[in-house]
């Protein structure tokens, strides 16, 4: 059984305040450059189901592209209508230069 540990990319793919799509079997997920580091968080809007990357990273919170909502990308917690349901987050680890999200 894998330990769910995935490789995602390398540490220089990200810019600063920015994020990258990641693809799995049938999920996707975002993960993201902030300047304490990186996180992970579910890659669809939870109001209505948009990839989120396309949205703009700020401030630690990342804007759905189609109807503006925010959710805080070290939570994943829905802090501006219209989303509500929080976006579920990931373990992230940096080895060798590489980024890795864990999806289990």
């Amino acid at each position: 059984m894998s330990d769910g540990w995935k490789l995602v990319c390398k540490v220089e793919d990200i810019e600063m305040e920015d994020l990258i799509r990641f693809d799995h079997d049938d999920k996707t997920f975002c993960v993201y450059r902030l300047d304490d580091g990186f996180y992970a968080t579910d890659g669809i809007c939870t109001h209505e189901a948009v990839h989120l990357e396309e949205g703009l990273v700020m401030d630690s919170e990342i804007e759905c592209p189609m109807h503006q909502g925010i959710f805080d990308i070290k939570s994943g917690k829905a802090v501006s209508p219209p989303a509500c349901d929080d976006l579920k987050t990931y373990p992230v680890k940096v080895e060798n230069e590489e980024v890795y999200i864990n999806i289990n």
